[in-house]
């Protein structure tokens, strides 16, 4: 009986970890939060092409007494209060179909540390174009001040502006998400 239960097992693993294939190269049927509707999201028109266009942060190492504490070190951006890391090469986001959310947002993993002490807001706004705003999140439990794990949600892809809020001191950065296959 047992090696059935361990095949059954490896089934539902590898199960798991295949990726979803799209109905279609140019659009993805993604559940509304109606149970009887669907959504058509159509594949964007836009290409790395188009990062030429915003005007994105260019990330650089965090600084040293900061170094590897700082998720994404190796690409990050601050200033005397607030650093973010994990921006991406050269400041853009290009995020294969792990990242793409059931509801066709691109998730994104920033790290930030706080040399203010307070609680950190994340706000964001597309710049090329009418989207609805960033959504983010930032969980309890790590204290007042230094590392501050992040999630960031972008409705679209395109040109953004995501702000980080500490107090009264902001750091704010700009950023082109793209989807890649």
């Amino acid at each position: 009986m047992r090696p059935v239960l361990a095949r059954l097992l490896l089934v539902a693993i590898v199960a798991g970890c295949t990726p979803v294939v799209s109905p279609s190269p140019s659009s993805t049927t993604v559940a509304s939060p109606s149970a009887s509707a669907t959504v058509q999201v159509s594949a964007s028109p836009l290409t790395l092409a188009d990062a030429k266009g915003c005007p994105v942060t260019k990330p650089g190492n965090a600084p040293v007494d900061i170094g590897d504490r700082l998720f994404g070190a190796g690409s990050a951006f601050g200033n005397s209060d607030l650093w973010v890391g994990g921006l991406g090469a050269d400041g853009v986001i290009l995020a294969d179909p792990r990242f793409v959310e059931q509801d066709g947002s691109i998730g994104w993993k920033l790290g930030w540390w706080r040399i203010v002490s307070g609680t950190l807001t994340i706000t964001g706004r597309r710049l090329d174009a009418q989207a609805p705003p960033l959504r983010a999140s930032a969980p309890e439990g790590y204290g007042q001040s230094g590392f501050q794990a992040s999630g960031v949600f972008f409705p679209t892809e395109g040109c953004w502006e995501v702000t980080g809020l500490v107090g009264s001191s902001t750091l704010a950065l700009v950023t082109f998400v793209l989807r890649t296959p």
